[in-house]
């Protein structure tokens, strides 16, 4: 890699021109991705590639005038320093709040990228070309405010907030929740029995790891073939199966683990306290994200897990 004060003012010109060409097609890129979820937010990232369009032309035609028709192909990844761009567009499908967030950074670091190499340059003529094209950023900073304000008035703006979130909930949330209640809940019955039943730490913890690790994989497997998302709008299913089985296993081992201390009595009552805290999160995920009543809430879940813990000891006394 080269550093920045390196290049010529021709290189410079040349990956300005780069930079702007590729930006514009993140753009685009941001555009196709929400065109089907957020339309009025797709317009808006498509102005925005016609602008850094409208750039890269003119940027060019500097350089023609400059330098000629043979532009040298210098790319960021080339440049020591030179600002990166997280491959946003990539993610399928794309977050709403993901994607205005990486748009704002890219047009303010690469306009303080090309302020900041202004103001180490001792060449006049680079001064004032890097100065220029720190001027054009921010312009087209203020472009991407006034096409925000022209195509997502407030109402809007909120329609798309509360579609992002539904979308949220759908593709995670959900998936999510299901396998944390499973682990958290189905398992108690096992690990407790074996608990109770031999009254030693270490079987009650290799019952509760195999019974935690057994939940994820079927909870996995079984929440990535019950739906492709094609019609749901769920989401790539094998995204949400291992959110769902990861989340059923964690469900389980975190009142597992304290039987790894040795002392039976104390464990089960760190068990027992864990297993109080996973429901408590439970009902709170349910209350924030499912429209569920708080009280509700901790009805449901606590009336299931407490049948569940029930049914453990008596099997496991008997």
């Amino acid at each position: 890699m080269r550093n920045f004060d390196e290049l010529s003012e021709r290189e410079i010109l040349a990956l300005a021109i780069g930079s702007e060409e590729e930006d514009g097609r993140i753009y685009a890129d941001f555009a196709e991705g929400l065109r089907g979820d957020y339309p009025a937010s797709a317009r808006i990232f498509v102005e925005m590639a016609a602008e850094e369009g409208e750039h890269r032309r003119r940027l060019i035609d500097l350089y023609r005038e400059k330098f000629g028709e043979h532009i040298p192909l210098i790319r960021r990844q080339d440049v020591r320093g030179f600002v990166t761009r997280k491959p946003v567009w990539q993610l399928q499908p794309l977050r709403l709040d993901a994607v205005r967030g990486q748009a704002e950074l890219m047009e303010l670091e690469t306009a303080r990228f090309y302020r900041r190499a202004a103001g180490r340059s001792t060449d006049a003529s680079i001064r004032k070309l890097l100065g220029d094209l720190a001027e054009a950023e921010e312009a087209h900073e203020h472009t991407a405010e006034r096409l925000r304000e022209e195509n997502l008035p407030e109402e809007v703006l909120h329609q798309e907030d509360e579609a992002a979130r539904r979308m949220f909930v759908l593709r995670v949330i959900q998936p999510g929740l299901a396998g944390l209640m499973d682990g958290s809940v189905s398992t108690l019955a096992p690990v407790f029995a074996a608990a109770f039943a031999t009254g030693r730490s270490w079987d009650a913890f290799l019952v509760g790891m195999a019974a935690s690790i057994g939940a994820g994989i079927s909870m996995g497997f079984a929440e990535a073939l019950s739906d492709n998302g094609s019609l749901t709008g769920r989401g790539a299913p094998w995204i949400r199966g291992g959110i769902c089985g990861v989340m059923t296993t964690l469900g389980g081992i975190g009142h597992t683990l304290p039987f790894l201390i040795p002392g039976f009595l104390t464990a089960t009552i760190i068990a027992m306290i864990v297993v109080i805290a996973e429901l408590a999160v439970i009902s709170w995920i349910r209350w924030k994200y499912m429209d569920t009543s708080p009280l509700s809430a901790a009805m449901q879940v606590g009336f299931g897990g407490a049948l569940v813990f029930a049914t453990g000891i008596l099997i496991g006394s008997s």
